[in-house]
This record gives C-alpha cells, sequence and structure tokens, in this order.
C-alpha cells in the first residue's frame, strides 16, 4: 500500500481558478490577430493537408489538426488561436492545483496560476498554434497526475494516456517523464515501482506513442538529425550554453516568478512535508543536465518549473501573511503586475507592427518577427510569377515562406527543400520555370541556366527578420531538371 499522503490537501479553488484560466485565456484572444501569422502555423497548415504517422520534425497531431481547425475557421486568426489561447489557460488552472498538491490553500493556488498563467513562456506559446502550446500543458498535466497516483496508482493509467497523447505532440514529454522515473529511484518514494499499475500506464503511453515512433525508425530517425542541427545553431530560436542559462529566468518572469522558482526549490529541498514531493526539485536537475548536454533549446525546462512555482507559491503567502501583511501584500501585487506588462509587451502583440523595428522586441522574442510581412512578401512572390509566365511554380528555402504562398496563392504550385516538404518532391514539370525566394541567388545561378532578379522583399516596416531584402528570383531552364537538383535543396532546421 502506498504511504500516507505527505500533506493534508487543502480544498481546490474552483472558482479562483476558473477566473484566472478564463483572464490568461481572454487576454491571449484579445492580442491574436494584431499581426499575422506565424512561419509554423503557415507550415502546419500547409504540411497537415499532407497526413502521416509523422514528419521530420514533429509528430503528426498539431500539423493534421492546425490544417482541419484552418479548414473550420476560415483563415480567422483569433478563431484559429482559440485553443491556444485555451491551453494557455489551463496551464495556469494546473499549476494552481500543482500548488493545492504541495500544501496551497487559495492564495497559493491562485498565486501559483497567476504566475504560471502570465510567465512569458506561457504567453508565448499561447500567443501561436504550436507544437510547444500543448507540449507545455501535457507536460504540466503529467506532473500533477504522477502527483495524484503517488497515492492511487490507478491514475498511472492516466499518466501513461496524457503521455502517450503528448508523444503525438512532440518528443519532449518522454524526457520529462525519463527524469521523474529517476527523481522517483534516487530521492522517492519507490513504492510505484512496485505497483502493476504503473508498468501498464506505460504500455498505454507506448501503445500511443508507437505509430510515430516506427515511422521515425522506417524513415531513419530524421528527428535525431534534426535535434543535431537545432543544437548546431539551425533554428531561429537555437541557443548557446550561456544563452540558453541567461534565458532560464525570463521564462516564468521576473521578479515574482523567479522568486517562486527559488523559495519552492529550497522548500522542497528542506521541508519534512515534501519529503516525498523531493524527487520533482532532482527531476528538474536531471532535465537540466540533460538539456545542457545536448544542446537543447531553452524553453524546454519550461514544465519542470511549474512544481517549484507551486512549492514557491505555498512558502510566499505565508510570508505575505506575517508581519507587515499589507506592505508585502502590495510589494506582491506589484511585482506581478509588473512582471505580466513586461511579459505582455515582449511576447504579445501588444505594439504596433510599425514601431517593432525601434524596439528590442524581436531581439528577445525572435518570433515576433515571424508573424509580420507576410502579405508584403507574397506581393514580391505575385511579381515574380507575372515576370516568368504562365505555368511557373514557386520554390522556397523554408517552410514558411512555402505557407504563405499556399496560404495567399493557392492556385500555385509551391515546393521546398525544408523539413518535411522536401518528402512531398520536386515540382511535377522537370523543367518548369520556377520564382525561387529564400535561397541566396549565388547558390540559384548554380542551378539554372538562367536567373532573373525581380524584385526584393520588403516588409514595409523596416523589420530584420528572416524574409526582409531575400531576393525574388525567376530561374528558367534548371539544370538537370529539378528531380536531378532536389538533394541539393533539402534542408533540416
Amino acid at each position: 500500500m502506498p504511504p500516507a499522503r505527505a500533506v493534508d490537501l487543502p480544498g481546490p479553488a474552483t472558482r479562483h481558478l476558473a477566473l484566472v484560466a478564463a483572464g490568461v485565456s481572454a487576454l491571449l484572444l484579445l492580442t491574436a490577430d494584431r499581426y499575422g501569422p506565424h512561419r509554423d502555423e503557415l507550415y502546419f497548415v500547409l504540411v497537415g493537408g499532407h497526413p502521416d504517422w509523422g514528419y521530420v520534425d514533429q509528430p503528426p497531431l498539431v500539423p493534421v489538426l492546425a490544417h482541419a481547425w484552418d479548414a473550420v475557421t476560415g483563415g480567422r486568426l483569433w478563431l484559429f488561436r482559440l485553443p491556444s489561447a485555451l491551453a494557455a489557460g489551463a496551464v495556469a488552472w494546473l499549476t494552481g492545483l500543482l500548488a493545492r498538491r504541495l500544501g496551497g490553500g487559495t492564495g497559493a493556488q491562485v498565486l501559483a496560476a497567476v504566475v504560471m498563467g502570465l510567465a512569458p513562456v506561457t504567453l508565448a506559446v499561447g500567443h501561436l498554434v504550436s507544437t510547444s502550446t500543448y507540449d507545455l500543458l501535457v507536460q504540466v498535466a503529467l506532473v500533477l497526475v504522477v502527483l495524484r497516483a503517488l497515492e492511487d496508482p490507478r491514475w498511472w493509467w492516466a499518466a501513461g494516456l496524457v503521455l502517450g497523447v503528448g508523444l503525438q505532440v512532440k518528443s519532449l514529454p518522454l524526457l520529462l517523464a525519463a527524469s521523474l522515473v529517476v527523481g522517483l529511484l534516487v530521492a522517492g518514494p519507490r513504492h510505484p515501482f512496485r505497483s502493476v499499475h504503473l508498468y501498464a500506464g506505460g504500455l498505454v503511453a507506448l501503445a500511443l506513442g508507437a505509430p510515430n515512433l516506427l515511422w521515425q525508425r522506417a524513415h531513419g530517425w530524421p528527428q535525431l538529425e534534426l535535434a543535431e542541427a537545432i543544437a548546431a545553431g539551425g533554428s531561429g530560436t537555437s541557443t548557446g550554453l550561456v544563452e540558453l542559462w541567461a534565458t532560464q529566468p525570463g521564462l516564468v518572469g521576473p521578479p515574482v516568478g523567479v522568486v517562486l522558482v527559488v523559495v519552492g526549490a529550497v522548500r522542497l529541498a528542506r521541508s519534512p512535508q515534501l519529503r516525498d514531493r523531493r524527487f520533482l526539485l532532482l527531476s528538474w536537475g536531471v532535465l537540466a543536465v540533460v538539456v545542457t548536454v545536448t544542446g537543447g533549446k531553452a524553453y524546454y525546462l519550461a514544465a519542470a518549473y511549474a512544481p517549484l512555482v507551486g512549492a514557491g507559491a505555498v512558502a510566499v503567502v505565508a510570508w505575505v501573511g506575517r508581519g507587515r501583511a499589507r506592505v508585502r501584500r502590495t510589494a506582491l501585487v506589484a511585482g506581478t503586475a509588473l512582471g505580466a506588462v513586461v511579459g505582455a509587451v515582449l511576447f504579445l502583440p501588444v505594439l504596433p507592427a510599425d514601431r517593432l523595428a525601434g524596439t528590442p522586441v524581436v531581439a528577445v522574442n525572435y518570433d515576433a518577427g515571424e508573424t509580420v510581412g507576410w502579405p508584403a512578401f507574397v506581393d514580391a512572390v505575385e511579381a515574380g510569377l507575372d515576370a516568368a509566365g504562365p505555368g511557373a511554380v514557386v520554390v522556397t528555402g523554408n517552410y514558411g515562406e512555402a505557407g504563405a504562398v499556399a496560404r495567399w496563392l493557392p492556385e500555385v504550385p509551391v515546393h521546398s527543400g525544408h523539413n518535411s516538404l522536401w518528402d512531398l518532391g520536386p515540382p511535377a514539370d522537370d523543367d518548369a520555370t520556377a520564382v525561387v525566394v529564400g535561397w541566396p541567388a549565388a547558390r540559384v545561378e548554380e542551378w539554372c541556366a538562367s536567373t532573373e532578379q525581380v524584385a526584393l522583399v520588403d516588409n514595409g516596416v523596416g523589420l530584420d527578420n528572416d524574409e526582409q531584402d531575400r531576393p525574388v528570383l525567376v530561374c528558367r531552364g534548371p539544370l538537370g531538371g529539378w528531380s536531378d537538383l532536389w538533394p541539393r535543396l533539402r534542408r533540416l532546421g
């Protein structure tokens, strides 16, 4: 039989947490369509129209659902992003419940929910339709379900279900699950390893994740190749070791989020009442080592901070209630509000798009720049198509560019060698004249009998993003045909 709970659980602050979750979702919806779609969203809608059990850069669930949901919403961006906003609200709610599982009453549950719901990482992923949006939700839910399973082993079945669904979203939940297992083995409690329910839950996760795993095996494990490319800097959000750790405080948001994480870590390490929850801190440490060694992205650690936020909220609320309570409460509210405002300005489209170039927003939040300028990009491609003449196709350097052409010029065949779009193959007409964008002119000249630059991409707001000042080239007479050139256009990142 499992031991008694390490803490006596207060009641759930259901109404309060529902209000916090609704507030987070409402904030995201109010700002959902101020700029435009992100390159990843354009890519998901495009590649999700070719359903498979996997893609070279992620499992199938998010692209397939994004393609279907885009058809339902008819291109209305705020509605397309509605599920992401709801997912971010759910992350806030679940973090509040984590605080409860770690001994927090209503105040601690609300504080943890507010801090995690308004954390920069939650706002950033909740604003977009991305694998990271649902990955964060899955991982926070997994931690909560694991804590429940320590009290009732039948919940290991639910943990397996959550993990299995998560593995169809992203591979990162597997790292979190492994780190939790290591934490339990080293710090305890170890009684779950004597329960058949734990292994049954593992089989559930394996069964749900198997289709993508088998697809990856059949295609030579392309996600491992992609991970190596990301670690080598082949992504707009790749980070070096120094930047990886310098940006960690910004995930949960200073000042209050950082305080909660530090206080929560100390409480988990030292509190006798949380002895059976100490594995959560060790799990964060294991995950941190893995991400550092493998060259992962900074946000890979985001979900592991949620239980630390929950544990810290309990201690901070108790501190506020002692001594000069009014002063401490005011300081806590002011610090939380300050962090929320800074996070919103940096990670939500609060500023006008034509003012972004004069701010540090894009330097801090790379993704903001990748939601601006797509209509101007398509206009430049159209100029190329006019110059190329009837029957021309479009060949792009990255998947966002291909997704933009597919969205705004659906009648034009578009091809790209980037990630899973390469698998869709070259132009059907091997000798087709192509409008090429997103590749350096010198590279294109190596492929074609003749090239002509007809335009430069200009987003019109002076923003230096990945498409700005890209040449738009007309390629005639592809040397050896596009089928011969196609292996040279493959790119992972």
